[in-house]
């Protein structure tokens, strides 16, 4: 009886003691995984973690400091030179993989979500999202399926990706204006590959597959490093990198407008599709230059360059941008040589302006001086 009363306190104390150290542990932060932490770390992936997720996601800015927004369509032309980097290489070498593999691999595997093409009317919600094996047999892919429930996985053989149609790209750009940096910041919202097969009457068709959030798909671009030329091999620019610095080379097929028209159902012309096509660029990229008054020599020089491509033009010469460099080069060597000529034209007027008043001062007698009357003739 003596002994279990001796033990009583220190089993109280203990005990006290391990809840204090196990409250002490979950208000630092210190908890165990539960099977639902378990599983959304399976699901995105072991080379992705939440951290990274988050360090990729862009924080949309607030309406408040908006002065102007706008959305563009592009399309991009994987045959184009500039845009060949997307498609190559069409099969897995040495662990690099092409922009379409990418996207595809990590929409199967449940990484990342994707959202059904909806021409123009883009919603990102759950609503939207894409049911994967209903996707895969509407486009003709063949998969197996590997497990059951909710542990099933949908496994495309390397053969069965159809990298070699898939010619094109759709990106949802935002244009936005921010006043507090007052500058004109341009991302890219959203990718959605195009797969292109021969139609029933002949002729290519294109099918839009879906939309992908570019900020969902940063982290995996991010760690495929391309090289832009056949001339340098090095591969010193991400796909990451290739899409933030807008190495791309994409036309505007559509604008975000009231009757959701593409450009080719406003502009049937092709010519009048081009100048408005060029017209938004042009608008777009000048837009923050536009919103400063230019100096007088600003004015100057941009109508000088101006009338000497007029001049060019005129004389029938057919300018090239390079060709263009260079009548600004003289253009601006021109203006230079003016201004250093009426620097020079300055100066000697200041030299003999000067030169003249002290002349005049040394010969003008002095009013309070008296007159000498040493030589005076008598």
């Amino acid at each position: 009886m003596k002994i279990y009363r001796k033990l009583l306190p220190l089993i109280t104390i203990s005990a006290m003691a391990l809840a204090g150290f196990a409250q002490v542990e979950s208000g630092g932060g210190v908890r165990k995984r539960s099977e639902r932490d378990k599983k959304k770390t399976e699901t995105e992936g072991a080379t992705v973690t939440q951290r990274m997720q988050g360090f990729y996601e862009t924080k949309e800015p607030h309406d408040a400091d908006m002065e102007y927004m706008r959305q563009i369509y592009r399309q991009i032309d994987l045959t184009k030179d500039a845009n060949t980097p997307l498609y190559f290489p069409e099969d897995v070498v040495d662990g690099q993989e092409n922009l379409f593999r990418i996207i595809l691999g990590n929409v199967v595997n449940g990484r990342i979500p994707a959202y059904e093409y909806l021409d123009g009317r883009e919603v990102f919600t759950d609503q939207y999202k894409v049911n994967v094996p209903d996707m895969l047999d509407r486009f003709g892919i063949y998969y197996r399926t590997d497990g059951s429930g909710k542990n099933m996985r949908y496994v495309i053989e390397e053969a069965d990706v159809p990298t070699g149609q898939v010619l094109n790209y759709y990106i949802l750009e935002k244009w936005e204006f921010d006043r507090r940096s007052n500058q004109m910041k341009t991302r890219v919202e959203a990718i959605c590959p195009v797969l292109n097969r021969m139609g029933d009457f002949g002729g290519d068709t294109r099918y839009p597959m879906f939309w992908v959030k570019f900020d969902a798909l940063r982290p995996y671009l991010a760690s495929q490093y391309i090289f832009l030329s056949d001339d340098n091999n090095l591969p010193q620019y991400s796909l990451d990198d290739y899409f933030n610095l807008g190495m791309y080379d994409g036309e505007i097929y559509k604008t975000r407008n009231l009757r959701n028209l593409s450009m080719n159902q406003m502009y049937p012309d092709a010519d009048d599709l081009k100048r408005a096509q060029d017209s938004i660029d042009h608008r777009l990229r000048d837009y923050g230059k536009n919103l400063w008054v230019p100096t007088r020599e600003e004015y100057l020089a941009q109508k000088e360059k101006e009338e000497a491509i007029k001049e060019a033009l005129e004389r029938g010469d057919t300018l090239s941008g390079a060709e263009l460099n260079v009548v600004e080069e003289k253009t601006e060597a021109k203006r230079s040589s003016v201004k250093s000529a009426k620097r020079t034209t300055t100066k000697k007027r200041a030299a003999k302006k000067s030169k003249v008043s002290s002349s005049s001062s040394s010969s003008a007698p002095n009013s309070s001086a008296t007159k000498s009357v040493r030589r005076r003739k008598k």
